[in-house]
């Protein structure tokens, strides 16, 4: 019997964030649905070569929610780790969360590696979201938002 090639580990960082709303008297998010809306998570993706955490987080939640926003401040990070069955490789990744409050754009305009980008109140989000981790970086936005004058 052959035994297995160990995995490689490799390590990424990505960035994202939460982006509000004040509509009515609410509080909402912006969440985003993937895998045939059977997962609903942040919007985040891998900071690209030569640009920071920030710049990041503003473009993915750009390109995956359609919507534009104004860093009001840094919520936080999650860390966690999963296998690349391709690549034999077990990836630990990190992710840096930043607040944002809503400027402009439509949820229509989202791209294409995402299934919905939809608004929610910050209690039916919660209920959505997929991830624990994601679901506590949402009850820390939710701390934040609500100490910003509207």
């Amino acid at each position: 019997m052959r035994d297995k090639k160990p995995a490689l580990i490799k390590r990424q960082t990505s960035s994202g964030g939460v982006i509000f709303r004040r509509l009515k008297g609410k509080i909402e998010v912006a969440i985003i649905a993937v895998r045939d809306r059977s997962v609903w998570c942040l919007p985040k993706g891998a900071i690209d070569k030569n640009e920071d955490s920030k710049a990041a987080a503003l473009r993915e939640v750009k390109e995956e929610t359609g919507l534009s926003g104004e860093i009001t401040g840094e919520i936080g990070k999650i860390s966690y780790w999963y296998f690349l069955k391709n690549e034999n490789a077990k990836l630990h990744k990190t992710v840096y969360f930043f607040l944002m409050e809503y400027r402009s754009g439509s949820t229509d305009d989202h791209d294409s590696e995402v299934d919905a980008s939809q608004w929610f109140t910050i209690e039916e989000a919660l209920g959505r979201l997929s991830y624990k981790g994601e679901k506590e970086i949402l009850r820390k936005a939710k701390g934040m938002i609500e100490k910003i004058e509207p």
